[in-house]
């Protein structure tokens, strides 16, 4: 796998209106691994993106009363959206693709036209079952006491005018694939898609809609829409412009070398997909990974079902780093995984407050307590105490490496983990704080705070990919400059300066008291999920007060700056009446003095007067003010046509 260029996607999600922690699983370890290969010097080109086709999308939208299209783009780009989790989670993405972005949509109905003109594509009649939900069509035998095998919900029938794709001409060649090569991982997937979907007889594919209009449109073909799985799983490809001019990486990066996915859309990714690919003549990705499901009480986190976790809440309490480094260190990649909040308070504690924390706590303390920071130059080895730990750091990035081409990042951080346990473990062997007590002790103690910096170092660079916020707190404070962060030198062992400087800093991972906050996460779940408080009944006015107000219509007669005011203006204004008014207004950052003059306004002029800067002020202008994204607020005086005469009253 280590090739100068890196493609790696994650499945493009749906625009959920409430993501969870399960959202993010994939798409952390899809971002660790593209850190990873870019800390190895790949160009790597990293594809997230959001699905906005399908039935469902159309179906929710109708429901709130918006367009499709509104409707997706309020949740993509709404607080809380998809966008905003992954800021929250740090993921460095390079593109991100909307299943509705234009230069896609038109892609995908030259890619139709192409294996319909292949012969792979005929129009038939779809009679059977639909999960809504999955976006996907099932056979009698497929179903799982009559409900969708993937999501468990309830099927619809359908039957309608449709477009096929011949699957099953495929069948020996896509089975061929899964079982003689190592395309999709983990290996008991291969058994489950070939027993489940092969063997039993691979059905030719629907590959259009006429029940709904909300999706790709066949453009030789009206009345028909292109099925959703053809349009997301194509956008891997498209974003790359695959048929189509947006984009010019086609032939940089694919074939693409992995697609992580849930092991509940392997079948799309590791039967349709390559079959598709065939029928374009397309090269095939190179794997295809399918990871296992976060679970919650045993089951599946799902919105519908009520049992999600939230992210942002976990993020606010403990960092989003600790929550990274949680997903990546607990939960084999490509098994199910049981979630749980004691779980991940142990975690923390256990690795990064104790193990991690505590390493580089208490060798900065010591190197600041004992040599002022910078450690000496002259420095005594000794080969008994020190070879065990030296040739564990020495060879770690080797270890690490083999578990993160293999995507058991799990694996990968045990080793690190394995060698600052062996750091702590060293401390207490070597007993710095006697050492220091011997004027001819202190070359040995320079060596000692050394080795452990410089074994700090080496898994700082490693835990990068999953923490690296973190980490880069983590090499300020062990005086690790940029060139000291590179996966090479995590290759070397001293490459540290022997007088480096050490700046202890702030705790980076802080212990928590289990039972106490295990009481605060209770109480904020309840206090999140407490129905919103209702809201008080508007305060309604009758005519007989609106008719108090006495509005009029107004001609600046003149109009100058208050003196010592950068607010305030001075108006004189007709309102019909005997003797002119004036009238004082705070506006004076949105218009200049000799921009109103001669202009028509409304004024109150039934308040009672007040002075302001020593000038008395007889009523009100009429504004229009709206608050900006920014928090300014924009300002619009209420202006009225010319020829309207001064001192009409409003109604």
């Amino acid at each position: 796998m280590n090739r100068e260029k890196f493609y790696i996607t994650t499945p493009i999600y749906y625009p959920s209106d409430k993501l969870h922690i399960g959202h993010a699983y994939c798409t952390v370890a899809t971002d660790a691994m593209a850190r990873y290969k870019r800390l190895q010097g790949c160009e790597v080109m990293f594809l997230t993106g959001t699905d906005e086709h399908g039935q469902k999308i159309e179906d929710k939208a109708k429901s709130a009363g918006v367009t499709p299209q509104q409707f997706v783009d309020n949740i993509v780009t709404a607080p809380g959206g998809v966008l905003d989790l992954w800021k929250l989670m740090n993921i460095s993405y390079d593109r991100f693709i909307r299943t509705t972005d234009g230069y896609h949509v038109r892609a995908i109905q030259k890619i139709f036209k192409k294996m319909y003109d292949n012969g792979d594509i005929y129009k038939g009649t779809y009679k059977g079952k639909y999960c809504k939900d999955c976006e996907a069509f099932w056979t009698e035998t497929q179903l799982a006491d009559g409900k969708c095998p993937d999501c468990g919900r309830e099927v619809q029938d359908a039957e309608e005018e449709a477009y096929f794709f011949r699957l099953s001409k495929y069948a020996g060649r896509v089975q061929d694939l899964l079982e003689n090569t190592d395309f999709l991982e983990p290996r008991s997937r291969v058994h489950e898609m070939v027993n489940n979907f092969i063997k039993p007889g691979l059905e030719d594919l629907c590959v259009s809609r006429t029940s709904f209009t909300w999706g790709v449109p066949v453009d030789f073909d009206p009345g028909h829409v292109v099925y959703v799985w053809i349009d997301a799983l194509f956008n891997y490809m498209t974003a790359l412009g695959y048929m189509n001019g947006e984009h010019h990486d086609l032939e940089k990066f694919w074939p693409a070398d992995v697609h992580f996915v849930g092991k509940e859309i392997v079948r799309f990714h590791s039967i349709i997909w390559p079959a598709m690919l065939m029928s374009v003549g397309a090269p095939l990705p190179r794997k295809v990974f399918g990871h296992g499901w976060l679970l919650l009480d045993g089951g599946k986190m799902s919105k519908s079902k009520g049992n999600v976790v939230d992210p942002y809440l976990l993020s606010e309490r403990y960092g989003v780093d600790a929550l990274r480094f949680f997903l990546m260190r607990t939960f084999p990649f490509g098994s199910d995984g049981n979630f749980s909040n004691e779980l991940l308070i142990q975690t923390i504690n256990k690795d990064l407050a104790n193990d991690l924390g505590n390493l580089v706590s208490r060798t900065t303390a010591m190197a600041g307590k004992y040599f002022g920071g910078v450690l000496p130059e002259e420095q005594r080895f000794d080969e008994a105490m020190d070879d065990e730990l030296v040739k564990m750091a020495g060879a770690l990035r080797g270890r690490y490496e083999d578990a993160m081409e293999h995507y058991a990042m799990h694996k990968a951080l045990d080793e690190v983990f394995q060698v600052i346990q062996r750091a702590n473990k060293y401390i207490d062997e070597n007993k710095p704080w006697l050492l220091a007590k011997s004027p001819e002790d202190r070359p040995r103690l320079a060596c000692v705070l050394y080795n452990l910096l410089e074994t700090t170092r080496i898994c700082g660079v490693l835990l990068t990919p999953f923490m690296p916020g973190s980490m880069d707190k983590l090499f300020d404070q062990i005086g690790a400059d940029g060139a000291l962060r590179t996966w090479e030198s995590a290759a070397r062992w001293a490459a540290l300066p022997r007088s480096v400087s050490v700046h202890k800093g702030e705790n980076l991972f802080p212990r928590i008291d289990m039972e106490k906050e295990l009481k605060e996460l209770e109480q904020a779940a309840v206090q999140k999920s407490a129905p919103p408080a209702e809201e008080k009944p508007p305060e309604y006015i009758t005519i007989d007060d609106f008719d108090k107000v006495k509005f009029v219509t107004a001609k600046i007669l003149a109009c100058d700056a208050v003196p010592k005011s950068k607010k305030l203006l001075r108006f004189t204004l007709d309102c019909g009446e005997a003797q002119p008014r004036q009238i004082l207004s705070g506006i004076h950052e949105y218009y200049e003095p000799e921009q109103l003059l001669g202009k028509t306004v409304v004024a109150c002029v039934n308040l009672a007067p007040r002075k302001m800067m020593g000038l008395e002020s007889n009523g009100m202008l009429i504004s229009a003010v709206k608050e900006q994204p920014d928090g300014t607020e924009k300002l619009h005086l209420l202006m009225l046509d010319d020829g309207v005469p001064a001192g009409y009253g409003l109604c």
